[in-house]
């Protein structure tokens, strides 16, 4: 069996309350779980660098150390993260994150809202913008201002449909705050889908959000070498796409190699650029699910070690981030062509065949004084279907998969949503698409230095034949403090999707 195939049997027996991480009976309906996990290659162990890859010796191979990097941190950055949430942990300063809203079905729960129950979102977050002071341990663009828009629960449940009302969201409120405007978003995601590229909903929210100014980094998927495809939206040809290097302990790519867990496409959209994703070092979430599912991932009170492609993207924001910082001005077009062509040869293996390079900021620096010329790729509709962005990815609830033309929250005829999508108004206040999702505004409260306001979900129901949100499982989980206080992270939505890293070792 593959780490892909173990990866949504172990989702599936983390949601029906199995304790232990062996193999479950999926529940009924799930039939498409088996075949999703074709897509994804998570939480694959490994032996690797049993310390961790730091982030400071990621700085230094990714060449953002020395020279006209090295005083770069991002300032005057934003960088959306669609993603789990965070948690409150030490290592993430409060003056740094921003809560958008809460789109996940946890938002639902008042003590489980905007936060990270799952423990990805805060390890990416950890990446860009951390500061541990207990290990000394710094985020790659320490100075950015980091939107956390949560669309993940604590089994890593989401739907395609959530990650566009993110994306909707994200344009619309790029410029919400003049000092640091949203420049990127971080997709450490991807469905299983292979849609139409002239028609996928997810493709058109992405490249709208390219279109309005907003670098979109996609994690390339875990399946591995021999997977066919990229994950959705990494498939798009407009985005930036990034695989995952081994290092192998060094700061010269001399040594570096493709992992054998990304994602290689046989053809059409390729890898745009590789960046480290093996064990590395940052945050950790006291007491989520991937904290209490793999303990020995943990190193010291405060850290945790993942692999994947998850990682490897979020490097991927940080470093173009510090190169916004030196180019303000630059289009989306002209960072995605100076990050590709300012990195460094990787020498090794099927990355030396393919011609895939490592990122390297003073590269993408120098580079910038060159000439660029604009992307002429084909758009998409947007009016294609969802079940092709979602391919075999299905967030189930009560046993029962969701699919066909229907959001998370009720009918979602895409051909209906493009055009408000295009025009920028999908979003009015807290409604997305005449659903309410949240609140009309930055009037709500969080750990946070800023929260948009949250709100009940009252002219939706689940897809299921239940008529409410509420979850049982959500009684007695809540963050105190330091961590999240103890029991099994269960209940009765589950995912055959994954967020995309590729161990937690």
């Amino acid at each position: 069996m593959n780490g892909t195939r173990r990866a949504s049997t172990w989702t599936a027996a983390l949601a029906l309350g199995v304790g232990s991480l062996g193999v479950a009976p999926l529940p009924a309906g799930a039939t498409g779980a088996g075949e999703a996990a074709t897509h994804w290659a998570s939480w694959l162990g490994s032996a690797d660098a049993a310390q961790g890859t730091t982030l400071k010796h990621i700085r230094t191979v990714i060449g953002a150390d020395t020279g006209a990097a090295a005083t770069l941190t991002g300032k005057g950055v934003g960088v959306a993260l669609i993603d789990t949430g965070v948690a409150p942990v030490s290592g993430l300063p409060a003056s740094q994150i921003v809560n958008g809203p809460d789109l996940s079905l946890e938002s639902q729960a008042t003590d489980l809202r905007y936060l990270d129950t799952f423990g990805h979102g805060t390890h990416m977050a950890g990446i860009i913008v951390g500061n541990d002071t207990a290990t000394g341990t710094k985020g790659l663009a320490p100075g950015v201002k980091l939107t956390s828009i949560k669309v993940g629960t604590a089994n890593g449940a989401v739907d395609v449909s959530q990650v566009i009302a993110a994306v909707d969201w994200v344009v619309e409120h790029h410029s919400d705050d003049p000092a640091n405007p949203i420049r990127v978003i971080n997709l450490s995601y991807g469905s299983g889908g292979t849609p139409n590229t002239w028609n996928d909903p997810l493709g058109f929210a992405v490249e709208r959000a390219w279109k309005a100014g907003i670098v979109v980094v996609a994690a390339a998927g875990n399946d591995g070498n021999n997977a066919g495809s990229l994950a959705n939206p990494a498939s798009d040809e407009w985005i930036l796409t990034v695989g995952a290097a081994d290092t192998k302990g060094t700061v010269s790519a001399a040594d570096d190699q493709l992992t054998t867990f990304t994602n290689l496409a046989d053809s059409g959209k390729q890898i745009n650029v590789l960046a480290p994703g093996v064990s590395v070092l940052s945050l950790r979430d006291n007491g989520s699910y991937i904290d209490t599912a793999y303990p020995t991932a943990r190193v010291g009170d405060t850290l945790f070690r993942g692999s994947g492609t998850s990682q490897a993207a979020a490097v991927t924001s940080s470093a173009v981030a510090l190169l916004l910082q030196a180019r303000p001005s630059a289009t989306p077009d002209q960072i995605k062509d100076w990050m590709v062509k300012g990195s460094t040869r990787v020498p090794n293996g099927l990355a030396a065949g393919r011609g895939l390079q490592e990122i390297n900021v003073n590269g993408a620096i120098a580079r910038s004084s060159s000439a660029t010329s604009a992307q002429a790729w084909s758009v998409s509709t947007g009016t294609g279907t969802l079940d092709n962005s979602r391919g075999s990815s299905r967030v189930m609830m009560d046993n029962s998969p969701l699919s066909g033309q229907r959001s998370v929250w009720g009918s979602f005829p895409t051909a209906t949503w493009a055009p408000h999508s295009a025009l920028g108004d999908a979003w009015v206040g807290g409604t997305w698409m005449g659903k309410r999702l949240a609140g009309d505004g930055w009037t709500g409260t969080s750990w946070a230095s800023r929260t948009w306001a949250a709100a009940s979900w009252s002219n939706s129901a689940p897809w299921t034949s239940s008529t409410a949100w509420s979850d049982p499982a959500w009684a007695g989980r809540r963050w105190t403090g330091r961590s999240w206080t103890a029991g099994t992270w269960s209940g009765r939505s589950w995912s055959s999707d994954d967020w995309a890293s590729a161990s937690w070792s």
